[in-house]
């Protein structure tokens, strides 16, 4: 069994320690599934204050549902909509503070009060994209979207 450790430290050490289990976890295994499923796993079992955490596939011009821990979502979401789509069409990091702000936001889960979107870019092609929500307003800060954007830069090495 996989046991996420933390150091009783700082968030920013505690990052660094995620990051090393995710290689340790995936890096022996080519199945791109399997790889998403235990880092969506890895991330909720990590993070404190969220509510759903997984992955967007980019097919067809769409983002489809991919593995995930949390209540079921929004299965397809187009290019350039809600806070998702709109990561994935820019190719930039979506971190909202309060997504009933955010134009045309998607609601799956109605207890999400906030996002970070990272997006998943392997040699100039779109994978797809980590999503990550929370029940708290500004839940995100700079930090985690730096080291998030890490986890992603990691994982995109087993896609």
């Amino acid at each position: 069994m996989f046991i996420v450790e933390k150091y009783n430290e700082s968030r920013d050490k505690n990052y660094d320690l995620l990051i090393k289990q995710l290689k340790a976890l995936i890096e022996d295994e080519k199945n791109r599934i399997a790889n998403l499923s235990n880092a969506s796993a890895l991330l909720n079992q990590f993070l404190d204050r969220v509510n759903w955490v997984g992955f967007y596939l980019h097919e067809d011009g769409e983002l489809v549902l991919g593995p995930f821990q949390g209540l079921p979502a929004c299965v397809r979401i187009p290019l350039g909509k809600g806070v998702c789509g709109t990561a994935a069409f820019k190719r930039e990091t979506a971190r909202v503070e309060d997504v009933h702000q955010f134009p045309g936001h998607i609601a799956c889960d109605a207890a999400s009060q906030s996002e970070i979107v990272v997006p998943i870019v392997k040699e100039g092609e779109l994978i797809g994209v980590l999503d990550i929500d929370s029940p708290e307003k500004n839940r995100f800060d700079e930090l985690d979207q730096q080291k998030l954007e890490e986890f992603v830069s990691v994982l995109v090495k087993f896609l």
